[in-house]
């Protein structure tokens, strides 16, 4: 598919997105590889019975990460600018540092960072390409607070 809806369902995503939010997702067919700080959309059967999660790229295959216990998020050695991050956390993580990601493989991680699960868990663990369904170009319900994403 090019173009799918996606409708928000938790918080893992505060404050960029809301519980409830409708977005826009450009579709695997049309979108490439995913880029640091791009919001995507993937589905893998594992994820509570193949429910699609939305979170943000924080590092592509290749990349050396190091998360602080303050929530400070380095990569290859340097610290990562998080305007959209409100407060840092470790959150759940079970993940050793530091941490490679390994090839056709993505590191996520959600905006609200104390209760995200995400790639700090093995539960969710890095997200393959084959995983990928799509970018968030933008959220447009409610009409209110249409943004731009993409």
């Amino acid at each position: 598919l090019f173009f799918r809806l996606v409708v928000v369902s938790g918080s893992s995503m505060y404050s960029t997105l809301w519980d409830g939010d409708w977005l826009l997702v450009l579709g695997n067919t049309l979108y490439q590889e995913p880029e640091y700080g791009d919001i995507i959309v993937v589905c893998k059967e594992s994820f509570n019975d193949s429910e699609p999660i939305i979170k943000r790229v924080i590092a592509t295959p290749g990349d050396t990460l190091w998360i602080e216990a303050d929530g400070t998020v380095f990569l290859n050695g340097s610290p990562l600018d998080e305007p959209y991050v409100q407060e840092k956390a470790l959150g759940e993580c079970d993940v050793e540092f530091p941490y490679q990601v390994p090839e056709n493989s993505f590191f996520m991680m959600g905006d609200h960072r104390e209760t995200s699960i995400d790639s700090r868990s093995s539960v969710i663990g890095c997200i393959s390409t084959d995983h990928l369904i799509g970018k968030i170009l933008c959220k447009f319900w409610p009409l209110s607070d249409f943004v731009w994403l993409g």
